[in-house]
């Protein structure tokens, strides 16, 4: 019961933070966004590496800002679209900084220095695309709104997981994750998909409402894989949190890991609508 307390406030208090800032205005999105990609890509060095390559991740973390502050830019401030391309020039620079590295003994870890950027600084990169219009004129909600859709789907599997899932049913991914089930997977789809339909008639997602429960379901999808692939990173390095800072639920990357795929996936399919 005190852990479950202790959840509640630090995760009402995180979802404080980022709902304060999508709401004030296109600085505090852009400083919010960036200082969680910093954040995660921190732990998840520090889960990989230990510390090794210390001048490769912070160099990995700068190229990571510039990917983020071009693509804010190009979306908010009329900045030349062909420019952002600017960005692949830091990962050039990582990649040289490699061939320096004196200790090449354990050079396999270093192929994690690529993978954050990928795994962590693309997607927080292309949620420039969800509060920026194609006039660059900002707007939070519709960010919110897929942030709302995946919190309540987070809820959901985890209320339907502990209350149904650890007793009857099977279980989603046993050998990466014991606890998830399949009881909290269509717990967390079917609130996933009710969020969803209240958006919708909130107008806080102006599609068809067709489209806001398809959207609601891909996200769920996706968002329980994005959580089983971090659970299989922390699996292997034999972890339990990839971080401390929230009390409850680990680290920033604990937080956000569904959101590492849910949120591309939602903004990809807003994309193909041809309605951002």
């Amino acid at each position: 019961m005190k852990n479950l307390i202790v959840r509640t406030l630090t995760g009402a208090g995180f979802v404080a933070v980022v709902v304060l800032c999508l709401l004030l205005n296109k600085y505090c999105f852009g400083i919010l966004m960036v200082g969680l990609m910093t954040a995660m890509m921190i732990e998840f060095y520090r889960m990989t590496m230990r510390g090794e390559y210390l001048f490769s991740q912070i160099l990995s973390i700068l190229a990571a800002i510039v990917l983020f502050a071009l693509t804010y830019l190009y979306r908010g401030f009329n900045f030349p679209g062909r420019l952002v391309i600017l960005a692949i020039i830091p990962v050039f620079v990582v990649m040289i900084d490699s061939l320096y590295v004196k200790d090449k003994t354990d050079f396999g870890k270093f192929a994690n220095i690529y993978t954050a950027l990928l795994y962590i600084a693309v997607p927080v990169a292309m949620t420039n695309f969800a509060v920026f219009n194609s006039a660059g004129q900002y707007s939070g909600l519709l960010l919110l709104g897929l942030f709302i859709i995946i919190w309540v789907s987070d809820i959901g599997g985890y209320l339907f997981g502990m209350s149904i899932g650890q007793k009857y049913g099977k279980k989603l991914f046993p050998e990466i994750s014991p606890k998830k089930s399949w009881a909290g997977f269509w717990g967390g789809l079917l609130l996933a998909v009710a969020a969803g339909v209240v958006l919708h008639y909130t107008g806080m997602l102006r599609y068809p409402l067709c489209h806001c429960m398809i959207l609601a379901v891909l996200m769920n999808i996706s968002g329980v894989y994005g959580d089983l692939i971090e659970s299989q990173w922390k699996r292997y390095y034999a972890i339990k949190d990839t971080g401390t800072i929230m009390p409850g639920h680990g680290g920033i990357l604990d937080r956000l890991d569904s959101a590492l795929l849910a949120l591309p996936v939602g903004i990809i399919y807003l994309v193909v609508l041809n309605v951002l």
